[in-house]
């Protein structure tokens, strides 16, 4: 929070810089307004707004985890059970032939 690491029960005021971290990626967001009690997801995107920079970090992020091929799409669907086990007897079949 405002580039300081806190703890979770730290009080936040209206005006506060919070970054987030989401798996690998972090958010960075500004607190705009204060609610009473816990809220709806819904409610609680009115409260804070994201920073231009760390806006389009996210789509350059996104962009590219679209651009890019996850590991081991090169090798097809995943194989049906049945087909699992074609390969399963095969490849018990080359063991024994060596």
């Amino acid at each position: 929070m405002n580039g300081e690491r806190v703890r979770p029960s730290k009080v936040i005021r209206t005006g506060d810089t919070i970054e987030v971290t989401i798996r690998t990626f972090r958010r960075t967001l500004v607190v705009t307004a204060l609610a009473e009690r816990r809220g709806t997801a819904s409610d609680a995107l009115t409260l804070y707004e994201e920073t231009p920079e760390s806006l389009t970090a996210r789509e350059r992020h996104a962009a590219e985890r679209r651009i890019s091929r996850p590991i081991g799409a090169e090798l097809g669907a995943r194989p049906t059970k049945q087909a699992r086990r074609r390969l399963d007897a095969l490849r018990r079949g080359q063991r024994g032939a060596r």
